[in-house]
């Protein structure tokens, strides 16, 4: 089978396309044809070797995919031959064919192109499981998305709009906040022209926001976490600008504030029936029609270059996408 490989960590750049053995599924595995597969900022991470794991080289990269199962290991007793699945793996998405644990597997809904559905897994299981487990956010309150045009972005106003929460988009330009508004966000904050605290005092009338959902880090970070309301929770979801924020500690004690670490796949390993059911509940949303998962790139994977440059260069608006065709 075709698959993007990595020999040894660096720039995406150098991944190489080769031909190599299709995967065998194991116990509790099955095997997939890949239809698509979604492209993340932990990936760009794990090729340069930068990621919270760094795996054995060789290997292929990719972690999020939509396929047809065409294979069952031993054991499997929830998936069969020829289920349109959504799935999530640590590595080995782009290629023709990968395995999976079937219970980090679940059905496509009934609305979902596999291009949308190859890019769901990893920014809504990340966003749904930030707003509902981890801020535990309540309908009317207040949410502040940092990076708001990026695909975990779009993905946490979608979800926080079928909650009943008000959202506030903060991007670096018109045209990223125009799409964040699309996708549901009700203000917007631009914070290469506006200072961000004072913004949100203004929009909220000096109360702050309730959650602050931060894939950013770097030089905003501070600021949000300022413009947070009594008993905010801080939502620390990775650092796409590349600087680690060095917090002011003082801050989470003079707002009674909570900084609260989010580290989806990890949890989704720990709570494999929790992670399930969150996305049960997601895809009731999506055929109720609460919202559609946006895909705004797709490439095919001939064209990895562009789709990594698009992520690494922070020029994604939704989600991007490599399609096996």
């Amino acid at each position: 089978m075709k698959a993007l490989v990595c020999n040894e960590f660096g720039p995406t750049e150098n991944l190489t396309l080769e031909e190599v053995d299709a995967p065998t599924p194991g116990k509790g595995e099955i095997l997939l044809d890949i239809k698509a597969a979604g492209v993340n900022f932990p990936d760009v991470l794990t090729v340069l070797g930068k990621y919270q794991f760094k795996p054995e080289l060789p290997f292929i990269p990719g972690a999020e995919v939509a396929g047809v199962v065409t294979a069952v290991g031993e054991g499997v007793s929830t998936r069969k031959v020829g289920d349109k699945v959504i799935a999530t793996t640590q590595l080995g998405t782009f290629a023709e064919q990968c395995v999976a644990n079937e219970f980090a597997s679940f059905e496509m809904g009934d609305s979902m192109s596999f291009e949308q559905a190859a890019g769901f897994a990893i920014t809504y299981g990340t966003s749904y499981y930030a707003l509902k487990q981890r801020a535990n956010i309540q309908p009317g309150e207040t949410l502040l998305v940092l990076g708001a045009a990026g695909g975990v972005g779009i993905a946490t106003i979608q979800i926080a709009k079928a909650m009943g929460v008000t959202v506030i988009a903060a991007a670096s330009t018109e045209e990223k906040l125009d799409f964040a508004c699309e996708a549901g966000a009700d203000l917007r904050i631009n914070y290469s022209e506006e200072n961000l605290k004072d913004k949100v005092k203004e929009l909220t009338g000096g109360k702050g926001v309730d959650v602050v959902y931060d894939p950013v880090g770097g030089d905003f970070a501070e600021q949000a976490f300022r413009a947070i309301a009594w008993n905010g929770r801080f939502l620390v979801i990775g650092f796409a600008s590349g600087p680690i924020p060095a917090m002011p500690l003082n801050l989470a004690l003079l707002k009674g504030a909570s900084l609260v670490g989010v580290f989806w796949g990890a949890w989704a390993g720990r709570s494999p029936m929790e992670s399930r059911q969150n996305f049960d509940e997601l895809i009731e949303m999506i055929d109720g029609g609460k919202f559609s998962p946006l895909v705004t790139e797709v490439y095919t994977l001939d064209d990895y270059k562009a789709a990594f440059a698009s992520i690494s260069e922070r020029r994604a608006k939704g989600k991007v996408i490599l399609s096996m065709g």
